[in-house]
């Protein structure tokens, strides 16, 4: 035990609760005590000394050693007052507030609010008429949902809020950072549960902004509706005014449309839902798609592969054998299984990409580790780097969230650690952090080759805790992988505080450490993204672990199957897209950090990255069919793949243009910029509706905002104004729901006033910390007796009672 360990009994021991008074002691300064036994020595030295010439004199020594005695017991006492006040005594009582039971209630006047039956003007007579005042402030109105502005402006420390809205924002603060505001001065959001007396459904078309001739494109047309999808209603879809889809709306109120656009300009895609609900505005939708000629592409290959046919059936292809002096016509290099002794020019290669060209780098066997990339300059240009992952040795901490937010879900949190700890492969070290207010270690880092069974079992023995802190999760599982750095899994549902998780994460980063947030139940991805982002780490869905598989793996990281595999489907190349090619053939490589790995062999090796290089963009396909090239890749649906990375790469068609080379689609009310690119504005008698301005040298912009639906004309180009985003997204947002869940607020029904009125009284009812110092009062009893004791000693020198030192 070390020699401070008594003392800390002690100051436990005073720090405690008086039994049946309700009354808790502290000590702001506990250590403060260690001076009495210290002081206790120095004044029997003192006293022993200082009388010692009187005690010898002394016919009386039995009197003399009741005076010393006497003398040090008082100075003892008044020394241990002197300690007592310097260790700061404080009581610490609970005190009840009955406070003044008074509402703010936020009413949405907005016009996706008129779906709901009113009720705000008999909540407030209600309330009032239970003796509850009623402060009643308008946060939205017409086509402007600012609920997040209002909620953040009618803030008050301990105040309650009571929001007649359906929770949709569409301009200002958002619901979630007006929660994170509401909870730091310990406001309470409460509802009302809103009915819903009229129908409506609205329809979206998604698709290319910009596409080439001879290119086919694909659009997604998509239906929903306060009541859920309006199944068998009548939807059309029209381009450029020709009927091209009738039909009705599916179970699932999602189908697509397929177009090859044989002309330059803007087209038109109009769909439009038929019947009637509440409003018209939003059952039809517009989309314009301009369409460029092919942009040229540099096919760089000594072999002859099938992927250069693909290629020239989708772009202006140029073939050539190395990398020339001059790549300024074209807007992305392909370079296909060539060894980089044979690559050419490649300083004129990097200055493209750096200056915002694509590239694209086709594996084979004559490339990155079996064509010499390793030592290249050009493999500073790719997301990879030549040599596998298989073997290398991760340090990796697993940080458990076992807080009571995601106690509900404790079964599947612990089935989600043990999912996740099955994917790393044997060579990893591994430990494990679990934390709720604070976090506790688990296991420390082990070989999960011997220690994988242990760490199971400790993963299924845990328990939920209490409060959230992911910040200090995050904290304790850094300090588990110590100096070194490595990778923290952190397994959470997300629901905390945004800035000091934040603030922990880029500490975190600063000691070389990044995160993966892998989301688990109800999540808040805006936190466990915003932790991911700030260590360079990524966000997975509890559903989307497999892609753990890949950089931790090692020797077990293979998938199901053999075919190729998308790990990141949020990316433009991978989104909706189910490979089904087999992968035989492949390199030796790893993504490297800030590389984005979008799919995977069934093997698990890296088979098509990307990442940003300067201002350009770099895709590497790492894998390739059992006769070298691309095999089924080239077929559909994999085929996508290829021409949506190429199109990736490519960026901006217009890139070297001129005339409007952007003109994107808004809604009514709200801006949209027009670019116009050339080596002077256009003419103004052409551009008379719109005012251009120097942005850049040969680049000009100009600002519109439409106030009517319908398609605008820009300089021969075209943009469509949609209904406004107050329809957009109808029905209760579940952020709102989740703001009077994190404040511990309530859902009220809106014809019961009297509980809404009681929860108000109760929530104004608060209990608050009293702390009395008492300091003082020792230091007057110290003084007493000090006075008193000198009084005495002067008294028995007059009466001569008493030998005086």
């Amino acid at each position: 035990m070390s020699p401070i360990s008594p003392l800390l009994v002690v100051t436990r021991l005073l720090s405690t609760t008086i039994p049946g008074v309700g009354v808790a002691v502290e000590f702001a300064r506990p250590l403060v005590f260690a001076a009495v036994p210290l002081a206790a020595i120095a004044l029997w030295v003192l006293v022993r000394r200082g009388s010692g010439d009187d005690a010898a004199r002394s016919s009386d020594r039995s009197a003399s050693r009741r005076a010393r005695l006497a003398l040090y017991a008082t100075r003892l006492l008044v020394v241990t007052c002197l300690v007592v006040a310097a260790a700061g005594p404080t009581t610490v009582t609970t005190a009840t507030t009955a406070g003044d039971p008074t509402v703010t209630m936020l009413v949405d006047d907005s016009a996706s609010m008129r779906l709901h039956e009113p009720v705000a003007d008999d909540l407030e007579t209600g309330i009032e008429a239970e003796g509850v005042a009623v402060e009643r402030v308008t946060v939205a109105s017409d086509n402007r949902s600012r609920v997040g502005d209002g909620l953040t402006a009618n803030l008050r420390p301990n105040a309650s809020l009571l929001v007649v809205s359906d929770g949709q924002v569409t301009r200002g603060a958002s619901l979630a950072g007006a929660t994170d505001l509401a909870r730091s001065v310990n406001a309470t959001i409460n509802r009302v549960r809103l009915t819903t007396d009229r129908s409506d459904s609205r329809v979206v078309v998604t698709g290319p902004r910009k596409a080439s001739v001879g290119v086919e494109n694909r659009f997604g047309v998509r239906v929903a509706g306060v009541e859920g999808v309006p199944t068998g209603r009548p939807i059309s879809v029209a381009i450029d005014g020709e009927e091209v889809v009738s039909r009705e709306v599916p179970d699932d109120g999602a189908f697509t449309v397929e177009r090859n656009f044989s002309e330059t300009g803007p087209h038109r895609v109009t769909a439009r839902l038929g019947g009637e609900d509440a409003y018209a505005s939003d059952d039809t939708y517009r989309k314009t798609v301009q369409v460029v000629e092919q942009p040229r592409v540099l096919y760089v290959s000594r072999g002859d592969y099938a992927f250069e046919g693909y290629l020239r059936e989708l772009y202006d292809v140029t073939r050539a054998e190395s990398v020339p002096d001059d790549l300024r016509d074209y807007y992305a290099v392909v370079v296909h299984d060539v060894a980089a002794p044979d690559l050419g020019n490649v300083s004129a290669l990097q200055s493209h990409v750096i200056d915002g060209g694509g590239l694209l780098a086709v594996g084979g066997d004559n490339a990155y580790e079996k064509g010499e990339y390793g030592d290249s300059r050009l493999s500073s240009l790719l997301p990879v780097e030549v040599g596998g992952s298989t073997g290398r040795t991760s340090r990796v901490a697993l940080a458990v969230d076992v807080s009571g937010s995601a106690s509900e879900g404790m079964k599947i949190q612990k089935a989600l650690a043990l999912d996740v700890l099955s994917q790393l492969g044997d060579r990893n070290e591994v430990g494990v952090v679990a934390f709720d207010g604070s976090p506790y270690r688990v296991a420390d880092l082990s070989s999960l080759d011997s220690d994988r069974e242990s760490l199971q079992r400790k993963i299924r023995s845990l328990r939920s805790g209490g409060t959230t802190d992911i910040a200090s999760g995050l904290l304790g599982a850094s300090k588990l992988l110590g100096d070194e750095g490595g990778t923290v899994i952190l397994l959470s549902d997300g629901r905390d505080d945004a800035n000091p998780s934040f603030a922990a994460a880029e500490r975190l980063a600063n000691r070389n450490v990044r995160v993966v947030s892998v989301g688990v139940g109800t999540v808040n991805e805006r936190v466990l993204g915003g932790i991911a982002e700030r260590t360079g780490g990524s966000f997975l869905l509890a559903n989307e672990t497999n892609r753990l598989r890949v950089e931790f793996g090692g020797a077990n990281r293979r998938y199901s199957g053999d075919h190729a595999v998308v790990v990141d489907d949020g990316h433009f190349v991978t989104r909706g897209v189910n490979p089904t090619a087999s992968l035989p053939g492949v390199n030796e490589v790893s993504v490297k950090p800030g590389g984005d790995l979008l799919v995977a062999t069934g093997e698990g090796a890296p088979a098509l990255s990307t990442w940003r290089f300067g201002l350009g963009r770099v895709g590497a396909v790492t894998a390739y069919g059992p006769d070298g090239g691309l095999g089924g890749l080239r077929t559909e649906p994999d085929s996508l793949l290829l021409s949506r990375t190429v199109n990736w790469a490519i960026g901006d068609p217009q890139r070297k243009a001129t005339g409007v080379v952007a003109a994107p689609d808004t809604r009514v009310g709200e801006s949209t910029t027009v670019v116009y690119a050339g080596e002077g504005p256009p003419n103004p008698s052409e551009s008379a509706a719109l005012s251009f301005s120097e942005v850049a040298p040969g680049r000009y912009e100009a600002t519109s905002t439409p106030t009517d639906l319908g398609y605008e004309s820009a300089l021969g180009s075209a943009y469509a104004v949609n209904y406004p985003a107050e329809y957009a997204a109808l029905g209760v947002s579940s952020e709102l729901k989740r703001a009077v869940e994190r404040t511990d607020g309530r859902a009220f029904d809106a014809n019961n006033p009297s509980a809404i009125a009681d929860a108000i009284e109760r929530q104004a009812t608060r209990e608050r910390e009293v702390r009395r110092s008492w300091d003082w009062v020792v230091l007057l009893a110290g003084l007493l007796v000090l006075v008193g004791e000198i009084c005495a000693r002067r008294l028995r020198r007059r009466r001569g009672n008493g030998v005086i030192p």
